[in-house]
């Protein structure tokens, strides 16, 4: 005797949740045009400055630019990471994490540890080291006090937006 197979379809709403977000994502265009976002494009390109002059230079033989070229990288990497969310939006889709207060500790900490990897990079360039490498590691010691004040600037505004949601 023949048998009947019945199929069955069903469809996920997960997939269709998904299709939907993803053509959705928002792109902002006038984030670059405010201070803040800015100061983070300048953060990103002196930064890549700062690293790649170091990073040109027999740095290794000196601890100091090394811990130089640790702030100036993993703060240009988490930089880049923040203004992909940024200007993604991405802080719009994940409501549970406080982003004003993400951005303060961010910008606060990047402030902190570039003023000090800056203090350590002045304070090393000398001619006595190495006269080859001195022009580079002067430049990266200029470059690494303008990025210490885009964070400084940051920190201020990101501090103003954590303010004014506390207050509310």
């Amino acid at each position: 005797r023949p048998r009947s197979h019945t199929v069955t379809t069903t469809s996920s709403s997960f997939t269709a949740n998904l299709s939907a977000s993803s053509s959705t994502l928002a792109y902002d265009r006038e984030f670059l045009r405010t201070v803040p976002g800015l100061l983070m494009v300048t953060e990103i390109v002196l930064g890549l400055l700062v690293w790649t002059l170091i990073a040109g230079t027999e740095y290794f033989l000196y601890p100091a630019f090394g811990w130089v070229m640790f702030v100036a990288v993993f703060y240009w990497v988490l930089t880049v990471f923040f203004l992909i969310i940024y200007m993604t939006m991405t802080y719009t889709r994940i409501p549970q994490v406080p982003w004003t207060m993400v951005g303060l500790c961010f910008n606060g900490s990047a402030f902190v540890l570039y003023l000090v990897a800056a203090i350590v990079d002045a304070s090393s360039v000398t001619k006595d080291l190495d006269n080859h490498n001195y022009n580079s590691w002067a430049a990266s010691s200029f470059f690494a006090f303008v990025v210490t004040s885009c964070y400084a600037g940051n920190t201020y505004f990101s501090f103003i937006s954590w303010r004014s949601r506390t207050l509310q």
